[in-house]
């Protein structure tokens, strides 16, 4: 998943657009209950769009068969913490699982539930790593402590091969400067794909290679690639364990450096008058639009009570409290809010904000 298929998802869709929510187990015994809390899921999805009046039988079938594919493409047996399945009446399907537990529910409205997405997509640190090579060049998708390798939008890139007519010094010399040019235009091909990926879904961008590929690299860069970090050495056929080891000072160095010009941008919107700092200030300006960066301690969580129109946050983590006027975790409404309106958020260690009541929102005006 990547921020385009996160805004996709968001948008409005026709009733009834169903979303199906189930915490699930990664490893036995626990999952082997699984498969028996899906399909009795599934079972209230049929019973609640047949008696939904508003709901033709036909649309009421297709969404159910749409969920029944979307469960078809995970494997319980390999799961993370949450299980979240979406289903729309033109036959639109979506199946993903996260790395965070989830309150087991059925939604039927006119979009999908996508909040736990939102907070799973936000709150682990993503990047991309580009494995330099003269063989294969790759793209890993970083998520956290996870490293997976990119399939398709031109990765892997493998250079056009030499050719090796003739023979003698002359043919020698004229390999040695085709093979300069090969690498070259290996590179700009590399660029040319990560600049495509990172218009589609901009993230820190990590280069790994020996010195002269990445020499080569930045050679050919356009203008819309940064290098957030560099990893020296060949990695070529390096699994993706040892790239994540590999990555994680440049990583680290890369993250310390972005909180300290995420404070000096806080101060400075504080002297400007376009900050706001702590939940009950930041709500109303996110509610209203006016959230141009919001910046967040990464284990902020915060279940809130509205009282008289307020927010009023309560100790505990989300989940603890029921009723109609509990907020599940105000934090993670305020994030979803910032970013259908079109800002940015960005974590920070906790106790990075402890001045700023652990959230805080640079306003646009």
């Amino acid at each position: 998943m990547d921020a385009v298929t996160l805004s996709e998802l968001r948008k409005p869709r026709a009733y009834p657009a169903v979303s199906v929510l189930m915490p699930t187990h990664r490893s036995v015994p626990d999952n082997r209950q699984d498969p028996i809390r899906l399909r009795n899921l599934l079972a209230e999805v049929r019973r609640r769009l047949h008696d939904d009046a508003r709901v033709a039988p036909d649309a009421a079938d297709q969404v159910v068969r749409g969920l029944e594919r979307a469960a078809d493409e995970v494997d319980l047996r390999h799961a993370s913490d949450g299980l979240v399945l979406f289903a729309a009446p033109d036959g639109e399907h979506h199946a993903f699982t996260i790395g965070q537990p989830v309150d087991e529910r059925v939604v039927v409205d006119t979009g999908f539930a996508t909040r736990d997405l939102v907070a799973a997509y936000t709150r682990s640190p993503r990047y991309w790593l580009l494995s330099l090579s003269d063989q294969r060049t790759r793209l890993w998708d970083g998520q956290g402590e996870d490293l997976a390798q990119c399939i398709g939008g031109g990765f892997p890139i493998t250079p056009e091969p030499i050719d090796e007519a003739g023979s003698g010094r002359q043919a020698r010399r004229a390999a040695q400067g085709g093979d300069g040019e090969r690498q070259r235009q290996h590179m700009r091909d590399a660029a040319a794909a990560v600049d495509r990926v990172l218009a589609r879904d901009r993230r820190p961008l990590i280069v790994a290679g020996v010195t002269r590929h990445q020499a080569f690299f930045d050679e050919v860069a356009g203008p819309h690639i940064t290098v957030a970090g560099r990893v020296d050495g060949s990695f070529e056929g390096a699994a993706a364990g040892a790239l994540a080891e590999a990555a994680r000072p440049a990583l680290a160095a890369y993250e310390d450096l972005r909180e300290v010009a995420v404070l000096a941008e806080l101060e400075a919107a504080r002297s400007f008058q376009r900050y706001a700092g702590g939940l009950c200030e930041v709500t109303p300006l996110a509610e209203t639009g006016r959230g141009e960066h919001l910046v967040v301690e990464r284990g902020y969580y915060a279940p809130a009570v509205k009282s008289r129109g307020e927010l009023v946050p309560v100790d505990g983590m989300p989940g603890v409290l029921k009723g109609a006027d509990v907020v599940d975790d105000a934090v993670d409404d305020v994030i979803e809010t910032v970013l259908e309106y079109g800002g940015e958020v960005t974590f920070v260690s906790d106790g990075f904000l402890v001045d700023h009541g652990r959230i805080a929102l640079v306003t646009r005006y």
